[in-house]
């Protein structure tokens, strides 16, 4: 499971068996329609799993979740996700 950072800033997250062809399609223009549009593109983050029916779980759950979320595990700062994982309603 990978996270993108792209030239607009926004972020792209994907799952693969091969990181390192994945990466050079996006690059070429060959990746998805999100990065492909927005290239540069540039590796931010990655996981790695011996399954790749694992690394898609990841790649959906990530996918769900806000900006901040995707910034804290980039910067490795897990342990801000519980308090960025509550809901607006529970913060009062």
């Amino acid at each position: 499971m990978y996270i993108l950072e792209c030239a607009d800033g926004s972020y792209y997250t994907g799952s693969t068996k091969n990181l390192e062809v994945r990466l050079a399609q996006h690059q070429s223009g060959f990746g998805a329609n999100h990065t492909k549009k927005r290239l540069p593109v540039k590796l931010v983050y990655y996981e790695e799993f011996l399954r790749i029916d694992e690394a898609y779980y990841r790649e959906k759950q990530v996918q769900g979740w806000n900006r901040k979320k995707k910034t804290a595990i980039i910067q490795q700062e897990g342990k801000k996700l519980p308090a960025l994982s509550m809901a607006y309603r529970d913060l009062e």
